[in-house]
């Protein structure tokens, strides 16, 4: 089936997966994945011997004119055509046309069309010309949305084929409406989180020819090159940026050049710029224009004030390399309890997810306290002016985790949010075990167990609701109800029970960094995963991929009978009741106080509903207890242990 296909059949299933009544023909049916297997893509959940992946190389100039709160810009990509295809068009993604009164983002949320101080003009794009072949000449380009398509006066040949677009435009800047991205006033000054800022290539993959999705707020799927950016600033103001500054001589002062050095050098964070400094050694008059690259990134974002305070550490990573942690803030974020603490959180987790998964490819990592708060940009995000506490560490520690997922794996966060929040979350577990001897752990936030629960208790309503959609939806879909429980928590969990109740972490661990390393800087897709991690744990998943992501089944196992055998032992019969299974563990309590554990896989029920588990003549049982440690979905626990009367 194609992918769409085989959506909706997952979601026109997932009723009768819910109502209860176990078929093991059906649980156990073969499970046929929609994504390809060929050359490029390999039935081991790699990238074949045929991979290929086009690239986009930047060059931008910007200026931030803070009167109009707009930005200007000039713009180059090189792109490369590595696909086999020749290309007689490009698509370019404009993503600020999003906050245009009659944007389909708008028609999308259901609501009435946004209209001065709530919207923008989105791009105007001033100039398209395209360099080809040794010349520069003007194009027909046709917008649509927040698309722009590019006719190229000559085809674009693939397997190397090279064009340089070079582009002029300008925008308003959105104030505290843009959420992702957005302008804004503290105590000292402004604010200006700068993301979505430059027309941005769309993807041309071996799965869609052109991937370009209109921007309704369900976040990115983009290429992979090198960025250079210039951005022209009020030279009272400082910029923090994806990357590395290239001309800290032109726009640092000295006292904070020595500093940062000092910071690059330190396991303690040192104050580049206190709070009780801000805005005393800047140039009052005149602009500075601060110079930033990062290579191997698809994406680059900043922020610039005049209001900011800012700190730093080192960053220790495997192998003896080393990045920057730093975090920028307004003199009201600053606290021992609040953005104090900032740049150790970001440290402690860049660091910790380094070992435990794979190294941090990028010079530094920063933390923005501004107006678009909880957004995840490579190696900078941005949070909340008055987050602090536990709550500060757990958006902290996710919005960084994002630098794993979609960041250095490239996921396609427009149709599979699942994948870039779930496996986040997921790892953000991790994080809040490790930082400070589990200070704030266990992570029981808005992403993951909110009520402070058992997870696999918190997650039963969603199992039950009948609304609720498959993980596998497509993510424009999702309303708000369900996006936090089914993208990030269900999503998370998943993996959770994957490693820790089906396939341990002995072998869960070893396979998800080999998945990671095996995928990083390129455009794994659900199937690419599924595959991955089935040929990588030797195991077929068909069950668990079905009944977790592909509907919204429930889980109920019960004991139903403890009877004497004829070998003198005695038979406990156990059954499962609902659509999905799972391996479970059954506790068989004996008369004299000791009690055995009985590893049940999900095979036991792969041609009945249920089982007869005997145990050893000898000893006496006196009760028996499926998933004693509470540690499964299971929506009605009531039936899970019986006593001898």
């Amino acid at each position: 089936m194609r992918a769409g296909m085989w959506i909706a059949v997952a979601m026109l299933g997932s009723g009768a997966a819910q109502a209860g009544g176990y078929d093991p023909r059906t649980t156990f049916a073969p499970l046929d994945l929609p994504g390809p297997i060929n050359s490029v893509r390999s039935g081991s959940g790699q990238p074949g011997p045929q991979w290929w992946q086009n690239r986009a190389d930047y060059q931008i100039h910007a200026a931030l004119d803070v009167k109009a709160h707009a930005l200007t810009g000039d713009e180059a990509i090189h792109y490369t055509n590595n696909s086999p295809d020749t290309l007689d068009v490009l698509w370019l993604q404009l993503d600020q046309n999003m906050y245009r009164p009659y944007s389909r983002s708008h028609a999308a949320d259901g609501a009435a069309p946004r209209k001065g101080s709530g919207s923008t003009d989105g791009y105007t794009i001033e100039a398209v010309e395209v360099e080809q072949g040794g010349r520069r000449i003007a194009v027909q380009t046709a917008e649509s949305d927040t698309r722009l398509q590019i006719r190229l006066p000559a085809p674009l040949a693939g397997k190397g084929g090279q064009v340089t677009v070079h582009l002029r435009y300008r925008f308003t800047i959105p104030g505290a409406f843009g959420g992702r991205m957005a302008w804004g006033k503290v105590k000292n000054g402004e604010i200006y989180d700068l993301a979505q800022w430059y027309p941005r290539m769309a993807v041309y993959d071996d799965i869609r020819g052109w991937d370009a999705l209109p921007y309704l707020a369900q976040e990115f799927y983009l290429e992979y090159g090198n960025f250079d950016y210039w951005v022209t600033v009020p030279s009272t103001m400082i910029v923090a940026g994806s990357g590395a500054l290239q001309n800290p001589e032109e726009v640092l002062t000295a006292r904070e050049r020595s500093r940062l050095a000092q910071a690059a050098a330190s396991d303690k964070t040192v104050k580049i710029v206190a709070p009780s400094e801000i805005g005393r050694e800047r140039p009052a008059a005149g602009t500075k224009t601060w110079h930033y690259r990062m290579e191997s990134t698809r994406d680059v974002a900043f922020s610039a004030s005049d209001a900011f305070a800012w700190d730093a550490a080192r960053i220790d990573l495997p192998n003896g390399k080393t990045s920057l942690a730093m975090s920028y803030y307004p003199a009201e974020s600053a606290g021992s309890q609040a953005w104090d603490r900032s740049t150790q959180y970001v440290k402690n987790t860049v660091e910790t997810m380094s070992k435990r998964w794979y190294p941090y490819p990028w010079p530094a990592a920063i933390n923005i306290a501004g107006p678009a708060s909880g957004m995840e940009y490579p190696g900078i995000v941005f949070d909340g002016i008055t987050d602090k506490d536990k709550s500060l560490f757990w958006i902290t520690a996710h919005e960084i985790g994002h630098s794993w997922f979609p960041m250095i794996v490239g996921f396609d966060e427009r149709r599979d949010a699942w994948m870039d929040e779930g496996f986040n979350t997921f790892i953000d577990i991790f994080e809040s075990e490790d930082f400070n001897h589990g200070e704030f752990a266990p992570k029981r936030d808005s992403e993951y167990a909110p009520g402070g629960g058992n997870p696999v208790d918190e997650i039963l309503p969603i199992l039950a609701d009948r609304q609720a959609p498959p993980i596998l939806s497509r993510a424009d879909t999702v309303i708000e109800k369900y996006r936090h429980p089914v993208t990030y928590f269900k999503s998370a969990l998943g993996l959770v029970l994957l490693r820790e109740q089906i396939l341990g972490p002995e072998r869960f661990d070893p396979a998800f960094r080999r998945f990671i390393a095996t995928w990083a800087f390129k455009h794994p897709k659900p199937s690419d995963f599924f595959r991955f991690m089935e040929s990588e744990t030797g195991e077929d998943l068909s069950w668990w991929w079905r009944g977790w992501y592909l509907t919204n089944s429930t889980y109920d196992v019960a004991m139903t009978k403890i009877a004497s055998s004829e070998s003198g032992g005695t038979v406990v019969t156990v059954e499962n009741r609902d659509p999905m299974v799972m391996p479970v563990t059954l506790r068989v309590d004996y008369a004299d106080g000791s009690h055995e554990d009985i590893r049940l896989p999900a095979e036991t029920w792969i041609r009945q509903t249920s089982s007869d588990i005997a145990t050893a003549p000898g000893k006496r049982v006196v009760s028996a207890t499926l998933d004693p440690d509470h540690r499964l979905p299971d929506r009605d626990r009531s039936n899970n242990r019986l006593a001898v009367q």
